[in-house]
């Protein structure tokens, strides 16, 4: 079986910026998430990583076709991913590629054109506790993830939180302030599957936990097309008129092929 390939994108902004942020993640929060991935899948990962200071944010064409899964985290700078990354990104979701969007990202262009919503919450960074509970014990993504999950201090995210009802919801987290959310869900869109997981605030080491690398690990497994389900999307017409006369057409009618 060839190995994934895996793109992990971040905006890269905060490291450049931010002495706190450098110093939690001196290779950027791409870099540890990277590391996460392929410390936890081996030989069964090929993982690059692009950041939105690459030219076309690293996201050109030819990498997008040479990408089974592509995550993505942003925070600062949603506004400066260029609409035809997003579109581009947009229709290789539709034609199978898999999308893991974390924390911040929530906001970002792509998910929010994949939702259709404001993809809105509550939010409060003041150091909180999370407790992350698996509700679907038996999906992939949740695999050898402790029950619950204990992430000491990151930023908290709480309802409403404006996105579509999840195909499949996987984790719950409830923080010291009393609040909940659904801080691990899945959609299908296309042919592509598209997964959202809550943790990873910019001013915390979450990136470092080993709970949390597998289960971005288990993520980009899950979400890993099949060559079955990695095909662009294509609409076919009907000849016009050939439901007013009853005629009959061959799958191989040429007709069929008129836009």
């Amino acid at each position: 079986m060839s190995p994934i390939r895996v793109t992990v994108w971040n905006e890269g902004v905060h490291e450049t910026r931010d002495a706190s942020v450098q110093k939690l993640y001196p290779e950027g929060i791409h870099g540890a998430v990277a590391a996460g991935i392929k410390e936890n899948l081996g030989d069964d990962v090929e993982v690059r990583t692009a950041t939105l200071a690459d030219p076309e944010h690293g996201l050109t064409q030819e990498v997008i076709d040479s990408t089974d899964v592509l995550t993505w985290w942003g925070h600062a700078a949603h506004g400066e991913v260029s609409d035809e990354v997003v579109e581009r990104v947009h229709k290789a979701v539709l034609g199978g590629m898999g999308l893991i969007v974390m924390h911040s990202a929530h906001f970002s262009k792509i998910f929010i054109k994949l939702m259709g919503t404001t993809c809105t919450l509550d939010w409060r960074s003041e150091h909180d506790r999370e407790l992350i509970w698996t509700v679907a014990p038996g999906h992939p993504i949740a695999q050898g993830i402790p029950h619950p999950l204990i992430i000491p201090e990151d930023e908290m995210y709480g309802e409403l939180f404006d996105v579509p009802q999840p195909d499949e919801l996987i984790f719950i987290s409830s923080f010291s302030g009393g609040e909940v959310f659904r801080s691990g869900a899945t959609w299908r869109r296309g042919r592509g599957r598209v997964f959202y997981f809550r943790p990873g605030d910019q001013e915390y080491p979450t990136y470092h936990q080993k709970e949390i690398r597998q289960v971005l690990a288990n993520g980009v497994r899950w979400a890993a097309p099949t060559d079955a389900e990695r095909v662009l999307p294509t609409v076919s017409r009907r000849p016009t008129g050939w439901y007013e006369t009853g005629e009959q057409l061959s799958s191989t009618d040429p007709r069929l092929a008129q836009s």
